[in-house]
């Protein structure tokens, strides 16, 4: 009974055996058969290679004119008329608004009846001494006389002299009821309507200098020794969809003891920009060694991220990727991917699991 125990056992195990090694010598087939896998053509094959990228840090600014000018009221009145409304481009000296003061008017209607009398005060005097003078050359007048004549003559010539100062006062305080543009540029904000009192100070509208802008962003203060002026770096304004080279053109070092950060500004040039706009500055801090796909290669399912690998027998495999920081030559793989493999970089639309490329294009 032991012996046939003994067989019992060596007869199972051989079957065990016979029938691994027919499913491992069966593997790749279906019922004798070899798999027929899907062909996928159309499609351009990549090795993934190291890069050396610039690391950067982000920091958020907004953009802000370099020159703005509030205008103010330079006397108190009647705001008659505002010829301007906000987002209005504007050139030097054109007619922002008017201001309606009889001061100033009367004032300049007084300058001139003096400047007018005070004339025909000098007229006089200049006749009076005409006449002295010759009666004095004829020795029908003292020395003392002739200096009192002439004393008189200055007099009436200074306050000739001095009404017409007044008399230029007064009409200057006249135009400063035609409020004007000082610099061509945009009206960002008006602040007054027609019918308020305007007074000396209070501003009435805020423009802004067309295509001179910069962006102000502010930066951690680890980043301090890293910045410098005159250096380049990224900033994209995503209102625009665009992306510029800007160049930093001051570095203001105090630190908010609040946020701790520091500003800086950047130079960048472009007429669409307007104050205000959100931006991103990106600023270089070093470089590093990463894996790099081209956005074409990622291939998102829900909320997952793969890409398509082609093995040494061009059987393609969808494989899960974790991802990292975007460069201008492509997305960081951080995770799910080595060096040399090979991918699927463009027509991943036509690609699928356990298919296998047939004339794909190397890359």
């Amino acid at each position: 009974m032991a012996h046939l125990e003994i067989s019992t056992r060596i007869l199972s195990s051989l079957t065990v055996i016979i029938a691994f090694l027919i499913a491992t010598g069966c593997q790749g087939k279906e019922g004798g058969k070899e798999i027929q896998r899907p062909a996928v053509s159309g499609v351009t094959i990549a090795s993934v290679n190291g890069s050396t990228v610039t690391e950067s840090v982000e920091a958020t600014g907004i953009v802000r004119s370099d020159r703005t000018s509030v205008v103010a009221a330079r006397i108190m009145g009647t705001v008659t008329d505002v010829f301007v409304r906000e987002g209005d481009p504007v050139k030097a000296g054109q007619l922002l608004l008017t201001i309606e003061s009889r001061d100033t008017v009367e004032r300049a209607r007084g300058a001139s009846l003096s400047v007018e009398e005070a004339r025909q005060q000098r007229d006089l005097a200049e006749s009076t001494w005409k006449r002295y003078k010759n009666l004095y050359e004829d020795k029908a007048l003292t020395k003392q006389e002739m200096d009192q004549v002439e004393t008189q003559k200055k007099i009436a010539q200074a306050q000739y002299e001095r009404a017409k100062t007044l008399a230029e006062e007064a009409k200057t305080y006249q135009n400063y009821t035609r409020v004007t543009a000082p610099f061509s540029g945009r009206i960002t904000e008006k602040r007054i309507d027609a019918g308020s009192m305007a007074s000396p100070g209070l501003p009435l509208l805020v423009i802004e200098a067309a295509g001179r802008y910069y962006i102000e962003a502010a930066l951690d203060e680890s980043l301090q020794s890293m910045v410098r002026k005159g250096m380049s770096v990224q900033v994209a304004v995503d209102a625009l969809k665009r992306t510029y080279e800007g160049q930093v053109t001051a570095v203001i070092p105090a630190v908010d003891p609040l946020s701790r950060t520091f500003r800086i500004k950047v130079e960048i040039k472009d007429q669409a920009l307007a104050s205000g706009i959100f931006t991103r500055v990106r600023i270089p801090t070093g470089n590093k060694e990463v894996l790099l796909v081209p956005e074409s290669a990622l291939v998102r399912k829900g909320q997952l991220t793969g890409v398509y690998v082609v093995n040494n027998r061009n059987i393609l495999s969808y494989r899960l990727v974790r991802t990292g920081a975007v460069y201008a030559s492509g997305r960081e793989i951080l995770s799910g991917l080595a060096p040399r493999e090979r991918i699927i970089v463009r027509g991943t639309e036509r690609a699928m699991d356990g298919g296998v490329v047939s004339g794909g294009a190397a890359k």
